[in-house]
């Protein structure tokens, strides 16, 4: 699922972080409020890779303890399996998703209800965009407004121009491709 993402190594991405942006680019250090996301554009294809703490995402990292936490968790799925809702893209860069993947301790069926630990979410697509040209830019600004305990995304992308880092935030949701 994230061939282009995967053969991208941090070596590439590095010379375009600075010392501050690469600290908070790695989720070793699992920062509320902050997430990492990962584009690569190569020919029609667009993949985009995102990694948050699930804080960011629901407000709790252990797991689902009640219904309406097993519902939370449901509803964070269901909204993160329609990429197109939370990132948009130009409408003339007729980009449809081809494959999604979703990871995360609290999505697992079989969670153990003790589990108090750290807890990321993974979450993967693959986009094929009938008009990559035309892909000038994504906004995150309903993926802000949807999670808003998400501060800072540090955003890494390589396409056609090369290769770009950014921070993106609710005030500054856009990126430039």
């Amino acid at each position: 699922m994230r061939h282009l993402l995967l053969a991208l190594p941090l070596a590439l991405l590095s010379p375009i972080l600075t010392a501050q942006e690469h600290e908070h680019a790695s989720l070793r250090t699992h920062e509320h409020g902050v997430g990492t996301l990962n584009l690569a554009l190569d020919g029609q294809i667009l993949e985009l890779n995102l990694e948050s703490p699930a804080m960011n995402l629901i407000g709790f990292e252990h797991a689902p303890h009640s219904e309406e936490e097993r519902a939370r968790v449901a509803a964070l799925r269901a909204q993160l399996e329609q990429p197109l809702e939370l990132v948009a893209l130009p409408a003339a860069a007729g980009c449809t998703l081809a494959a999604q993947e979703l990871d995360g301790r609290l999505f697992a069926e079989h969670e153990h209800e003790h589990d108090h630990g750290h807890s990321d979410i993974r979450a993967s697509y693959r986009l094929t965009c009938a008009h990559p040209e035309r892909l000038e830019a994504l906004d995150l600004a309903a993926f802000f407004a949807r999670f808003p305990a998400t501060h800072r995304l540090a955003a890494q992308l390589i396409g056609p121009a090369g290769q770009r880092g950014a921070e993106l935030t609710p005030d500054n949701p856009r990126l430039q491709f």
